[in-house]
């Protein structure tokens, strides 16, 4: 009964104070195993919703090219597998876990499946795509591998298109110019 009724509290807890930036959530790694955002404090984050049979999976290349090229710089790519588009992400995580190793030798934090659109979407992807909770603009996700800016401080700073690279000019500008504020 003490258990259920904590949980509640903390539930309402929850409800009386909103997010604030990235770093106020927890989330569960590919291991299942729960990751505290605000570890990342200081840090420049890419949030990207991921899927294994997509048209656009071979991006997991660019993204491990620019999580090598500007760790040291402080920039950390997070992979958030979701089923959202087409079933394109069918696996379980420890399957994901092994595609994106073996196939894309990724090393970035990969996270736990989730929803990043309707009616049971995570309540990060509702703070990275709604200007009422980011403040900055509303980004619904259209499509695997749309990707979130965060500067070091846990603002969404930008949204990228799926179809747009890491590589491209405009992104490197973007992540450039972030990275060295």
């Amino acid at each position: 009964m003490k258990i259920l009724l904590l949980s509640f509290i903390a539930s309402l807890i929850w409800v009386a104070t909103p997010p604030t930036s990235v770093h106020d959530f927890t989330m569960n790694d590919i291991d299942d195993q729960p990751v505290e955002l605000s570890k990342y404090k200081g840090k420049v984050l890419l949030i990207v919703n991921t899927a294994s049979k997509c048209g656009l999976t071979p991006q997991y290349e660019d993204l491990q090219a620019t999580y090598e090229k500007y760790k040291d710089q402080d920039l950390v790519v997070l992979g958030f597998p979701a089923n959202n588009f087409m079933r394109q992400e069918p696996g379980k995580n420890s399957q994901i876990k092994e595609f994106c190793t073996s196939k894309f030798n990724v090393t970035f934090p990969m996270f736990s499946k989730i929803s990043v659109k309707g009616k049971d979407i995570h309540p990060l992807y509702q703070y990275l795509t709604s200007k009422e909770q980011n403040g900055k603009f509303n980004a619904p996700v259209s499509w695997n591998f749309q990707k979130f800016l965060v500067d070091r401080n846990g603002n969404v700073i930008k949204s990228f298109a799926p179809g747009d690279k890491v590589s491209d000019e405009k992104v490197v500008k973007v992540i450039e110019k972030v990275l060295n504020k």
